[in-house]
């Protein structure tokens, strides 16, 4: 089985800069567990599922075929073969409902599954709100990222603003993280908290070179 680094933490906290610079330096596959959720969330809009419709969005889970490969230290995600772009993943549509995708208790089975499956085949850094409470909490290298929601907010914007998909202010997006935070927190299946002996790492006034030397130094010794 191969070696997994879970890190876990609220939506802007800096989980996917972190987890990129890391797994580079180590040459570990890279895998954004947050995309299979947007991938159903986009497939509920392509197909008019009604996002909070349990039961429809369970049935579109079950018949959805969830495939991946590498590509430069990436896992990219495909659909009939082609890779599915990721600023479809990010629009604010896609934002708007995924958290209601992803409390879907048999969709999350699904996306559980074929997460671990994957560790058959790659060295794994990973990152989503479950990935090292549920998805793999038996790994010794787990951490979790947390910071203020105005820093949040402030990366979430520079983020979109870099892809050219921004359509809100910094308030607005501040906004909509903490409504996440408050579904994702409060969900019965599989909520963001923080669990046991995971390493906490607050990075509101870290650099993200700062944060990254921070996992690298904490891994066991042996990974690095």
């Amino acid at each position: 089985m191969h070696r997994v680094i879970a890190i876990d933490g609220p939506s802007g906290s800096g989980k996917s800069s972190v987890s990129r610079r890391v797994g580079r330096q180590l040459g570990f596959v890279h895998l954004d567990s947050g995309a299979l959720y947007r991938i159903l969330a986009r497939a509920c809009l392509r197909q008019g599922v009604n996002p909070q419709d349990d039961t429809a969005v369970e049935a579109l889970a079950k018949s959805y075929h969830f495939d991946a490969q590498e590509q430069n230290g990436e896992l990219v995600f495909l659909e009939n073969g082609a890779c599915v772009p990721d600023d479809e993943l990010r629009t604010p549509e896609v934002n708007g409902c995924v958290s209601y995708v992803a409390k879907v208790p048999p969709a999350r089975t699904i996306v559980t599954d074929f997460l671990r499956s994957l560790r058959e085949r790659f060295d794994l850094i990973t990152e989503g709100r479950d990935i090292t409470t549920v998805v793999f909490p038996d790994t010794p290298a787990r951490f979790y990222l947390t910071a203020s929601a105005e820093a949040r907010a402030l990366r979430r914007q520079k983020e979109e603003l870099e892809k050219g998909i921004a359509t809100q202010t910094a308030e607005a997006v501040k906004a909509s993280l903490l409504a996440r935070d408050k579904i994702d927190s409060t969900r019965a299946c599989a909520p963001l908290h923080k669990a046991d002996g995971v390493i906490e790492i607050d990075s509101s006034n870290l650099t993200l070179e700062q944060v990254v030397d921070a996992v690298l130094n904490l891994l066991p010794t042996d990974w690095k």
